[in-house]
């Protein structure tokens, strides 16, 4: 059962930070792509613009999702190879026992480690999203501006009895 402990060491813990890499590379990508956006040249698209500013952001989302499970997975293993140490051996072992609680924990923790950041990362683009949305729609009030395809008409003024 020494195996099990390599996966988690090397394929679990590997693969948080794999998805911890992608994270903070997308998470630079869409900030630098704020940095430099324009919503002027969008027009009365707003489809477009909506299009291009939430590119990646799912993909940061499911990390930050996901990552605790991956981190969990890496955890039940661990202690699966605690078990199977202690099962083998016929006696309780302290150091066979803390080694795979050990791995066990380090799963855990590097998995939040990664989700953490990758929730806050989006959460950031999120505002990012809302804020140029708010600004296309305050440059383009009043005019009759595509949103989803359709032609929004001017605001009805409220008659006063």
């Amino acid at each position: 059962m020494q195996w099990l402990g390599y996966v988690v060491d090397y394929g679990i813990i590997g693969l948080l930070g794999v998805m911890s890499f992608f994270s903070v590379a997308f998470f630079v990508e869409r900030y630098l792509f704020f940095k430099r956006l324009d919503i002027a040249q969008y027009g009365n698209d707003r489809r477009s613009l909506e299009i291009d500013i939430t590119k990646r952001m799912s993909v940061i989302a499911t990390i930050g999702s996901n990552a605790p499970y991956v981190g969990l997975l890496g955890t039940v293993l661990g202690i699966m190879l605690t078990f199977s140490t202690i099962g083998s051996q016929g006696y309780v072992d302290a150091t066979g026992v803390m080694f795979g609680l050990a791995l066990a924990l380090k799963a855990t923790a590097i998995g939040l480690v990664v989700a953490i950041p990758s929730i806050v990362f989006h959460n950031y683009l999120v505002r990012k999203v809302k804020v140029a949305l708010l600004r296309w729609d305050a440059l383009y009030a009043g005019e009759n501006v595509k949103k989803d395809g359709d032609v929004v008409p001017e605001p009805v003024k409220s008659a006063r009895l």
